[in-house]
């Protein structure tokens, strides 16, 4: 039988999560966590002091960047401007982290709401709004920083959060263009998050939009569970083919993770004892090293996908993982996809500077 679809999140089980304890891995390594959500929902709790809990584990991370999630929409106003509401919630967030009560850590340091780009030129005043809600874009110090509007598609419906209703040709369409071009103008990014058979599609909105910043999530929607179970070699090949042609694409960056998700039918969680960090690293390794001999590391960046990845493994597991995954690059590299590409994506103004981890092994610097 097809294993659960990926609207279906794996529960959180802290019991289970606490069978796997790890001594931290380089605990100087300084860490911009590229991607994760904040929410309070009937029976799914993750606000700041569980975040801040996660992080107290042990890893250097210095700040976060907060992505949407449908979270604290407002409950007034027009319909298309409820989203914002997500932002003036994570911008509130940020605030406390920047007071320092919270300790080191700058939490939602960059904010990614959601505005329905479909609506065209009527998408303007939310972006907007967007904008000024985190104090402003990057080139006024605010937080603000791009728009994700999910365009997961799969013949199968299955696959497909039934939250978001996407039709298969999304992102050829005039209408989602029409808001595409908006961002751009704005200093604002997008956060591509889709299917590994949709990549193609990106790839053709990245080459129409070059001046646009794109970031594809969660290494570009591997997928092992419903019509693709038992199918892992016929999904790779067609996602390191769609991804090796995407990287020609200059304005293009990777989040590396959100391989926890039930969606890549992994099955850690199916286990008496939550994974090793070796185990994770095992599983993960054929994907991220392709997508970084693909794009380098300085258009790679590490995420945690927090909390949705949270029923597979823990934060320290999971962090430990992507440090063995690239015990063989460079420091400058392991820089890269553990913090700079973050920081020069969302245009953050963090810099580690000379705070460096512990060397990762013979022979490198």
């Amino acid at each position: 039988m097809n294993k659960t679809a990926q609207r279906s999140h794996i529960p959180i089980r802290p019991i289970w999560l606490s069978t796997r304890k790890e001594e931290i891995l380089y605990p100087d390594q300084p860490i911009i966590d590229a991607h994760h959500h904040l929410f309070d929902r009937p029976g799914w709790r993750y606000l700041l002091d569980d975040m801040l809990a996660d992080i107290g584990g042990g890893h250097n991370v210095q700040a976060t960047v907060y992505v949407q999630g449908r979270a604290m929409l407002r409950a007034d106003g027009p319909e298309l401007m409820k989203p914002v509401g997500e932002t003036e919630f994570a911008n509130g967030v940020a605030a406390m982290c920047a007071s320092g009560t919270y300790g080191d850590v700058r939490a939602c340091a960059g904010i990614v709401g959601y505005a329905d780009l479909l609506r065209g030129d009527a998408v303007q005043p939310v972006l907007e709004a967007h904008i000024s809600a985190a104090g402003g874009g990057a080139d006024h110090h605010g937080r603000f920083r791009g728009i994700r509007h999910i365009a997961v598609w799969d013949p199968d419906p299955g696959m497909v959060n039934g939250a978001y209703q996407p039709s298969e040709a999304m992102l050829d369409s005039d209408a989602f263009r029409a808001g595409f071009a908006k961002l751009s103008p704005l200093g604002l990014s997008f956060d591509a998050w889709l299917l590994f058979h949709q990549i193609p599609r990106l790839t053709q909105l990245a080459r129409t939009f070059p001046n646009t910043a794109i970031v594809l999530d969660h290494c570009g929607g591997i997928a092992g569970i419903g019509p693709y179970e038992g199918k892992q070699n016929e999904v790779f090949s067609v996602w390191s083919a769609a991804i090796s042609d995407l990287a020609k694409c200059p304005n293009v960056m990777v989040k590396l993770g959100g391989l926890g998700m039930s969606l890549s039918g992994f099955d850690f969680e199916r286990e008496c004892i939550a994974p090793s960090s070796e185990q994770l690293a095992e599983r993960w390794r054929p994907y991220m090293a392709t997508i970084l001999e693909a794009f380098g590391s300085d258009r790679c960046m590490f995420e945690s996908n927090f909390p949705m990845d949270k029923g597979s493994y823990s934060y320290s597991v999971g962090w430990n993982a992507m440090k063995r995954i690239v015990e063989h690059l460079s420091q400058d590299e392991r820089d890269d996809v553990f913090w700079r590409s973050a920081a020069r994506f969302y245009r953050l103004t963090i810099d580690p500077g000379v705070r460096r981890m512990n060397d990762f092994g013979p022979g490198h610097e």
